[in-house]
């Protein structure tokens, strides 16, 4: 007797009530269950005492993490950590937990103007703290650092597919603009001992990204500078770079970017453009709704959104660009090559 299948209504409460998951996530992050559990498995009450929380509260959520596979409940009542929860340690190379705190604690507030965002185009964080684009993180240093971090994760599970899709041995120097932490401009830096860098971005990146860059051992080839790229882009690199950027602002700041990075590059400079493409057309399919949550999460906390390969094509060719070559990674993001025209 085969099992009925899911009606309808059912499928789509579980859609409504999905959201649960990522709260519990980012209290499991916030407690670091993970690594209480790195060692050996332990009791719920033994757990409560570790983390000064409510023993009866604790084990519900446990439990509930074991159903998404985040944590495992043992025969004997005490619960371990899977592959899965580990990401959450903040050690562990592939470690998300920085993106679990900063989803759960900053993004998860502006979610719930997305009528709001939706109405009127604008950025729902925007409307909630009265500042504009990162403003909120120049004024916050404990959330600048957060997002620091958050974003660090995110360009770590995608740098090893833009350096295996394009070749930067030919390249003098590269500038990566709006480079956060330096992630993948040292990863890139490293892969290509004969490069030099130069990381940019606003003044509460900068210290991380010096960090960064010195534990990978390549700050002797990199310089930090800190700076508006509406109004000055750094100068004397023949490549810039531009990953997870255009995605934040709108057209006409996005065109106001690109001509001051090709003021910067002069008559012969190369820019790539680093980002998730959306298709013509969404399907359901997991890597489409993987690019739909990030459209819109762009929508409720920048008023901006991800972009098709027509309408990123346009701003390049409308800022005084042509396009070379567009390359796949293996990652979620393409690459946009583009070269100024005289």
């Amino acid at each position: 007797m085969t099992a009925s299948p899911q009606s309808p209504a059912r499928k789509l409460l579980d859609l409504i009530d999905g959201a649960w998951a990522a709260q519990a996530i980012h209290v499991a992050a916030e407690l670091r269950l993970p690594e209480l559990l790195a060692e050996k498995p332990r009791t719920s009450d033994d757990l409560a005492l570790a983390t000064g929380t409510h023993p009866l509260a604790l084990r519900q959520l446990l439990r509930a993490l074991a159903t998404i596979d985040v944590l495992r409940q043992r025969e004997d009542g005490a619960f371990e950590t899977t592959p899965l929860g580990q990401r959450l340690e903040a050690e562990h190379p592939d470690s998300v937990r920085a993106w679990a705190l900063w989803s759960g604690a900053h993004l998860w507030p502006v979610w719930g103007d997305l009528a709001y965002s939706v109405r009127t185009g604008g950025s729902a964080r925007s409307r909630r703290l009265g500042t504009e684009g990162f403003a909120h993180l120049e004024r916050d240093p404990a959330a600048g650092a957060l997002f620091q971090r958050a974003a660090a994760e995110l360009t770590r599970l995608d740098a090893a597919g833009i350096l295996a899709a394009y070749d930067f041995s030919t390249v003098r120097c590269v500038a990566d603009l709006g480079g956060g932490s330096g992630e993948l401009l040292a990863r890139i830096l490293a892969a290509n001992p004969a490069l030099q860098g130069v990381l940019f971005d606003l003044p509460h990146a900068a210290e991380a990204g010096r960090s960064q860059l010195r534990q990978a051992g390549v700050a002797n080839r990199c310089r930090v500078v800190s700076g508006d790229f509406f109004e000055r882009a750094p100068e004397g690199a023949d490549l810039h770079l531009l990953k997870s950027v255009i995605h934040d602002w709108s057209d006409e700041d996005c065109l106001r970017l690109l001509r001051s990075v090709r003021r910067a590059l002069g008559g012969t400079g190369r820019l790539l453009v680093i980002e998730r493409v959306v298709p013509e057309r969404l399907e359901n399919a997991a890597a489409h709704r993987r690019l739909a949550h990030s459209d819109l999460t762009m929508l409720v906390a920048l008023g901006s959104r991800e972009r098709t390969e027509s309408e990123l094509r346009g701003l390049l060719v409308g800022a005084g660009y042509r396009i070379r070559r567009v390359l796949p990674t293996r990652s979620s993001f393409s690459i946009l090559e583009a070269e100024t025209v005289p």
